[in-house]
């Protein structure tokens, strides 16, 4: 029997077509799995990738492949989901006055009714305790750094109201996994894990500024700050900026990484993926109409692929 198709009462205003949730998940899981923005699983890559650029890198770095290694990787992998989920439910619960002024959100659980902001919050609580217990098979120093991972996870959320660098925040929360992975891997944090950190936090300033153009209308209404309105119609010019940012602090820290222990070969092949990134990124703005919102919700996803592309040029180190 074919599940019944979604309607437009049920279905959050920007989940991805055909997506798992809206046309199989349980009618009473729905709400919380919206929460989590299972309907919407690009950021939860955009979350992971680096996690895995940080195991990797860490791995290409002490010259060493463990089975503990695969157990990070799933653990990263399930990790990510959970607490890009706990994340996703804490942001609706503090804009929840905000959400249902502004025509791309307000179809989202709480400002529609389908839940109630103390059922959210038992389920992102929920969310993260099985975080935490999956996070405990870590190395110490790594458990400590994903417990402090929570601060910008709070914070971000009221970033929108105080500054005009929401994305900044952003970024510091969904690349903690960079220091994490390589720490869980290595028993400490190393300047390569904090460079390539802050590589991704340009990345996410990148496609984060893509994708809040779509509100930038309401978010003036609503008095929300971000990149988008800051940059304005200028925004090409000014991730031009990040896009040189996440290419450089890529490619410093897998020198930083690579060169004491690594081949040549290795160092070449690795220093190739910030460098093909860089062109998808360019790529990107090449297409982008800020007056276009279909087109923008379009770049921001094809980030996924933007954030695998050094990955693969990682992993191909690893066996030059």
């Amino acid at each position: 029997m074919q599940a019944d198709a979604p309607t437009p009462e049920t279905r959050v205003s920007d989940a991805e077509d055909n997506n798992w949730v809206d046309l199989h998940a349980p009618a009473w899981a729905r709400p919380y799995l919206r929460l989590s923005r299972a309907d919407r699983p690009t950021p939860v890559f955009l979350l992971l990738i680096p996690c895995w650029w940080g195991l990797v890198l860490a791995m290409l770095s002490t010259q060493s492949a463990r089975w503990e290694d695969a157990w990070i990787a799933v653990a990263c992998t399930i990790g990510a989901f959970l607490m890009r989920g706990a994340g996703c439910t804490w942001n609706d619960i503090t804009d929840r006055h905000i959400d249902g002024g502004v025509e791309r959100t307000r179809s989202r659980p709480i400002p529609s009714g389908a839940v109630t902001a103390r059922q959210a919050l038992a389920w992102a609580v929920a969310q993260s305790l099985i975080s935490f217990g999956i996070l405990l098979t870590f190395h110490p120093a790594a458990v400590s750094l994903g417990v402090l991972s929570l601060l910008p996870v709070a914070v971000y959320p009221f970033a929108k109201r105080f500054t005009w660098w929401p994305q900044v925040f952003l970024g510091l929360a969904f690349n903690w996994g960079a220091l994490l992975a390589w720490t869980a891997h290595t028993g400490s944090l190393g300047w390569p894990a904090v460079i390539l950190y802050l590589a991704g936090i340009c990345w996410t300033i990148f496609y984060d500024t893509i994708y809040a153009h779509q509100d930038t209308e309401d978010d003036a209404l609503m008095g929300v700050k971000s990149t988008a309105r800051l940059f304005g119609q200028d925004t090409a010019r000014y991730l031009k900026y990040f896009l040189a940012g996440t290419v450089g602090l890529m490619g410093l820290a897998i020198i930083q990484a690579l060169l004491p222990t690594a081949s040549v070969l290795a160092l070449v092949i690795a220093l190739a993926g910030p460098w093909a990134m860089g062109w998808h990124m360019a790529w990107q703005l090449r297409g982008l109409d800020l007056e276009d919102n279909a087109k923008l919700l379009q770049l921001f996803r094809v980030n996924r692929d933007t954030g695998l592309i050094p990955l693969i040029f990682l992993v191909a180190a690893l066996f030059a």
